[in-house]
């Protein structure tokens, strides 16, 4: 029901129809399934589940849950309570991000407001903004700049917003968003709700509290008419922006007009309250030298072009040829190399199983983050780095054997390979990640246009998530084997085991579900038809008995 609402709220708006998405967003807050599926989100799917705001609130039983879902439905006389601001450090940098969090009930008025905002501004947005969007992800971002240099060599301004969510205008925001009155309302209390920092209350003038639910799509509403204001500065010499967040790159092959360019993003994100950070804006080339650069980095990835003779690529209007190379960027690898380092030294003490337990996630993920770039030599260099450090684990435990006696005690033969292995588990190789070619999503498609055809094939490929969830999601053709609806972009997806053996690697025992329906499924036996009448609570502590 809540889906079928937010895909007409997706119609009405891509016909213009403003009354009707007014009228199907009142319907949708008032909706009680609504509400259910906002106080899901926050208390059982999310990983800041057991984060506390100021209220201290950290968990809630399955009875606040059915309270609050009730609450929910008196908007028009919500309070907000103050935010909790914490620190963390920004990765590769020693700076801190803050983080406001809120109350448990605030959040789940966000999750809510989020699902009836989400459908209207995803009809609205631009075709080349992709972070923070349902069905986006970065390498959509990076086949967006391939796209666009691949046939002929550009300027680039590669330029990121100085704390883009602590600067956002309030007013600017809020005449922008023209959401119904209540949503308007509660929007604006967010936006000057107190923050509690070491026990003082300070009371923000700009900025979206980073850490709340509702903040990313407030940040692209923000930034919303960004691409259409700089693909306007030149007829003759097309303007292109790409934007992730708060980063973005902007190509032309025209140095002077990707100078005036700059200038309107300035004037632009001025009228925002927002600015460029000098440190972290230049401009350079993608084939020459420019300021001492070639190439530039975003993402985490290296984008450059190469100077290649006539038989090696096309060339362009008879002009030497080109070839474009996206692969991980020397920063990305020092902090993945760092980052493996730091895990090998905290295992010193730990068996072989822990240690390769603790680094298999870590390989994956990073390398399954690049398997769509020209990423190989990459790869070799990361396991190379590898095998040098396990070695000195290796060396530190058996100070007293010789290396021969290392080893033949910590590697074994697989088929051509020596792999690090207990005989029992075995350490993951970046190596060992196939090369799968991503493709860009369409600029006008929307997981709320009912396409399934579309949505069900592309998330059979989803670069963002392992090959053996999508293998799965491959034979269930997209759909959970419990409540048998399809898997949404978006959605917590989880494995589940027939026989509850996690160490059982054959497929028959494995099927794809969703993070709650895999915890109906331990629960109450839905799959397994184990006789168990007991309601999943998120602590295992006890379980009531219904």
């Amino acid at each position: 029901m809540v889906f079928r609402l937010q895909k007409r709220i997706y119609r009405a708006e891509r016909a213009g129809d403003w009354r009707r998405v007014h009228k199907l967003q009142r319907l949708l807050l008032r909706s009680w399934s609504a509400r259910c599926l906002a106080v899901r989100q926050v208390t059982q799917e999310n990983q800041g589940k057991r984060t506390a705001g100021v209220d201290g609130v950290a968990s809630l039983t399955p009875h606040q849950r059915l309270v609050l879902a009730h609450r929910l439905q008196n908007l028009a006389h919500w309070s907000v309570d103050p935010v909790r601001r914490v620190y963390i450090p920004k990765p590769g940098s020693t700076e801190k991000r803050g983080l406001g969090i809120p109350t448990m009930r605030d959040r789940a008025m966000q999750a809510l407001v989020k699902q009836v905002l989400e459908p209207e501004w995803e009809a609205k947005f631009e075709p080349n903004v992709y972070g923070f969007r349902p069905g986006r992800c970065a390498q959509d971002a990076i086949g967006a700049i391939f796209n666009h240099i691949c046939l002929k060599p550009k300027y680039v301004l590669d330029a990121d917003i100085e704390k883009c969510f602590d600067r956002i205008g309030h007013t600017a925001l809020l005449a922008k968003l023209r959401a119904p009155q209540p949503i308007q309302r509660v929007i604006h209390d967010w936006l000057k709700a107190g923050i509690l920092e070491e026990g003082l209350m300070l009371f923000p003038e700009a900025g979206t509290p980073q850490g709340g639910i509702a903040s990313p799509i407030l940040a692209n509403v923000a930034l919303h008419g960004f691409e259409k204001a700089m693909n306007a500065v030149s007829q003759q010499h097309p303007v292109a922006v790409i934007r992730y967040a708060d980063d973005f790159v902007t190509l032309c092959d025209d140095l002077a007009t990707l100078e005036t360019a700059r200038t309107h993003a300035e004037a632009w994100l001025a009228e925002m309250g927002l600015r460029l950070k000098p440190s972290k804006t230049h401009i350079t080339h993608t084939l020459q030298e420019h300021e001492g650069q070639v190439g530039f980095d975003f993402l985490g990835f290296q984008i450059r072009q190469y100077s290649v003779g006539q038989y090696h690529t096309r060339t362009y209007r008879g002009k030497p040829g080109m070839k474009t190379l996206i692969k991980p960027s020397r920063r990305a690898l020092e902090q993945h190399i760092q980052h493996l380092h730091t895990l090998v030294h905290r295992y010193c003490g730990a068996n072989q199983a822990a240690l390769i337990a603790a680094l298999n996630p870590v390989i994956r993920g990073w390398a399954n983050y690049y398997r769509s770039s020209v990423a190989k030599r990459i790869f070799s260099a990361a396991d190379h780095h590898l095998y040098n450090q396990l070695y000195g684990w290796a060396h530190w435990r058996h100070s007293h054997k010789t290396g021969g006696w290392r080893y033949r005690r910590y590697w074994r033969t697989q088929g051509t390979h020596q792999v690090f292995s207990n005989g029992t588990s075995t350490l993951a190789c970046h190596d060992a990640t196939p090369i799968i070619r991503h493709v860009k999503i369409q600029g006008d498609k929307s997981p709320y246009n009912g396409d399934w055809v579309y949505w069900g094939l592309r998330l059979q490929h989803d670069p963002t998530k392992p090959p053996r969830v999508l293998r799965l999601l491959k034979r269930q053709h997209g759909r959970c084997e419990v409540c048998g609806l399809r898997f949404m972009a978006d959605d917590k997806l989880e494995i589940h085991h027939l026989d509850r053996n996690h160490v059982n690697p054959l497929w028959s025992n494995q099927v794809l579900l969703h993070l709650h329906c895999h915890d109906k499924a331990h629960a109450h036996g839905v799959i397994d038809n184990d006789p168990c009448s007991e309601e999943p609570d998120d602590r295992k502590r006890s379980c009531p008995v219904l």
